[in-house]
């Protein structure tokens, strides 16, 4: 999919962002613009396309957009391709006119390509997550373009690239397990906030998390992901004498079921963990001590096979039927391959790796050595028993307890300093399109 393609329809396209409907003509076509509120939206003062709690106040790209309506693909510029998936390419695009720094990381899919794979419903329910979310280490969606032939979200750049990439740059192509913990701990946050509105991200790996130009982390692509029929995740407070059930009546894929427990609006669920930061405990102290704030989507099920190889639960690769603990284990492998640089069940091919998945015992390198919290951690994580593995019943709750962790501030995590910051002039290297350097960070995307 070349930049010269998407600009057969260039005139065709409108965008969706507001809360009304508008008709504007042209001598080149009839432009609707339709637009309907995220889930997080006030219904008394309509704030901007992107106004959530959590998203900056001088965002450049939301002001674009906002003085930019009805938005037309005419308006932007699509200067480089990022990278590519599945089902769709990501573009540089910035505003052809003065946009103040707006740029954007623009995802085209192709809608004759949807139909015929049969992926409608994927690209979807991609929307409708973005659209629920508003976390910082999960992305915004700025705006979605329609067109007769390309469907496009247009969401943050990142100009430090992705994990998978980052790694090979650092010494030996593996983390220190300082970073591994900075990522983890950022990457448990977002899987935290994701279940908390019901949805199972599914699709973890080091190329699906995005350094942000302050060198935090954005979980992208949900195009895997399982959401939930309803809008709203069931919150639970849970204590030693009110323990949460047993997932033994567990339902198919999207059933949920009601609970006396309260209902957390997906506007006001929290960012980030309100407990306080932890001493060190003793080594025979209970993981867990008084209530606890949990939010699992405890009644999800489905028996899609869906993920990459190395990623894959076994409890995917079985068919048994998987929910809300495959993000567990994907946490595990994630920890395990910015450490060691290689996953830990890879075979020679895709067979051999998921036989191994499903049978074969966790093994660690004797090089490079690692503390034995962090390997105990990843054990517990990777336990190929969904329900005996460390957050299927508690969640991220039980996971933020465990010793790796100590020393963790989870609610002050944004003000935490990152292992790398991308260069300040790392978007300087686009405006070149003959720059080969394979430096550069849009390579890395």
């Amino acid at each position: 999919m070349d930049t010269e393609d998407l600009a057969d329809d260039l005139h065709s396209l409108s965008f969706a962002s507001t809360n009304t409907t508008t008709k504007r003509s042209t001598s080149f076509s009839s432009e609707t613009t339709t637009v309907t509120p995220s889930t997080s939206s006030h219904f008394l003062h309509p704030p901007l396309p992107n106004a959530k709690p959590h998203a900056p106040s001088s965002d450049p790209c939301a002001s674009f957009i906002h003085r930019t309506r009805p938005l037309a693909f005419s308006h932007l510029r699509f200067t480089r391709r990022l990278g590519s998936g599945d089902m769709s390419a990501v573009y540089l695009a910035e505003p052809r006119e003065e946009g103040g720094g707006a740029v954007f990381a623009a995802k085209v899919m192709e809608k004759e390509d949807l139909a015929r794979r049969n992926k409608e419903g994927r690209a979807r329910t991609e929307r409708e997550i973005l659209e629920m979310l508003d976390h910082p280490f999960l992305p915004t969606l700025y705006a979605s373009i329609h067109a007769p032939k390309w469907l496009c979200f247009l969401t943050p750049f990142c100009p430090g690239g992705d994990l998978h990439v980052l790694r090979q740059r650092f010494p030996n192509k593996r983390f220190l397990e300082s970073a591994v913990r900075f990522y983890a701990s950022e990457v448990l946050l977002a899987l935290e906030y994701l279940h908390m509105l019901g949805i199972i991200y599914r699709d973890l790996k080091p190329e699906n998390v995005l350094i942000r130009s302050d060198g935090h982390i954005m979980l992208t692509d949900f195009d895997l992901s399982l959401k939930c029929d309803d809008s709203t995740s069931t919150a639970q407070i849970i204590s030693d004498q009110n323990p949460l059930p047993t997932r033994n009546n567990c339902h198919v894929e999207g059933a949920r079921v009601a609970s006396s427990s309260c209902i957390i609006p997906s506007c006001i669920v929290p960012t980030a963990s309100c407990f306080q930061p932890r001493r060190k405990r003793k080594k025979k102290q209970k993981l867990r001590s008084g209530p606890a704030f949990v939010a699992e989507p405890m009644n999800v099920r489905s028996m899609s096979f869906v993920g990459t190889h190395e990623y894959l639960a076994p409890e995917i690769v079985s068919g048994e039927g998987h929910g809300s603990a495959v993000d567990w284990w994907t946490l595990g492998i994630f920890m395990f391959e910015l450490f060691y640089g290689v996953t830990p069940f890879k075979g020679m091919d895709h067979e051999l790796t998921l036989a191994n998945i499903v049978a074969r015992a966790l093994e660690f390198p004797k090089e490079p050595g690692c503390s034995g919290a962090m390997k105990e951690l990843i054990s517990q994580l990777l336990v190929k028993d969904p329900a005996k593995r460390l957050g299927s019943l508690m969640g991220a709750s039980a996971i933020k307890q465990h010793s790796f962790f100590d020393g963790v501030n989870w609610a002050l995590l944004r003000c935490t300093t990152p292992p790398f910051l991308p260069p300040p002039n790392a978007k300087a290297v686009y405006d070149d399109d003959h720059h080969t350097s394979p430096d550069i960070f849009v390579d890395s995307y």
